[in-house]
């Protein structure tokens, strides 16, 4: 570029002349060229997101925990149930049976209630998922509310009752950029590793 006063050749970036100091027509730099144009929104923050193999392991000892804690619960309230059975004669052994069977749904609703919901909205992780030391975050990269756990949760619920989806919800992570699940895709979630 030249000085359109003197023709001394400039820098291109130049907004004075070297030559004889006047503006070259360059306007300089300002704070607000800096800022981000309204309706701008900045891309979040990287995170560390949780390896799929992280998350299938967390989701397995949470399985097997519930599982057990739920076979110990049905041992002890099928052995009452079978002896006040005895007792009472046979209608009320039909009677147990239907109890024992709408337990199960029961307990599972309020073990995922505790699991999936109170503790990762309290800790940013259900007990599997702190074994293996990943938390649930939002976009900020805050815990979640209560609320949107118990979405979370009825989301990934609610895609049991269509067939292949829960398979489908499973293996999301391995090629999606974000390692999210569809369950975590409808609260906006992500799962990341947490230090040791």
């Amino acid at each position: 570029m030249f000085c359109p006063s003197c023709g001394t050749a400039l820098d291109n970036a130049a907004t004075f002349c070297s030559g004889c100091g006047s503006r070259t027509g360059i306007a300089a730099p300002t704070a607000m060229a800096a800022m981000p144009a309204p309706g701008y929104i900045a891309a979040a923050p990287r995170m560390d997101y949780a390896t799929w193999g992280t998350r299938v392991l967390g989701y397995l000892i949470d399985a097997l925990l519930v599982g057990a804690a739920m076979g110990a619960i049905y041992l002890v309230l099928g052995t009452v149930l079978t002896s006040m059975a005895r007792v009472g004669g046979e209608s009320l052994a039909s009677g147990t049976c239907c109890i024992v069977l709408g337990l199960f749904p029961i307990a599972s609703l309020v073990v995922g209630i505790y699991n999936r919901v109170y503790l990762v909205s309290l800790r940013g992780s259900s007990i599997g998922q702190g074994i293996v030391h990943v938390k649930v975050v939002d976009a900020t990269g805050n815990l979640l509310s209560q609320g949107t756990a118990a979405v979370r949760l009825l989301a990934q619920v609610g895609m049991g009752f269509v067939p292949f989806l829960p398979v489908l919800d499973l293996l999301w992570p391995l090629w999606d950029e974000r390692r999210q699940t569809l369950h975590d895709k409808a609260v906006g979630c992500y799962v990341i590793n947490q230090p040791h």
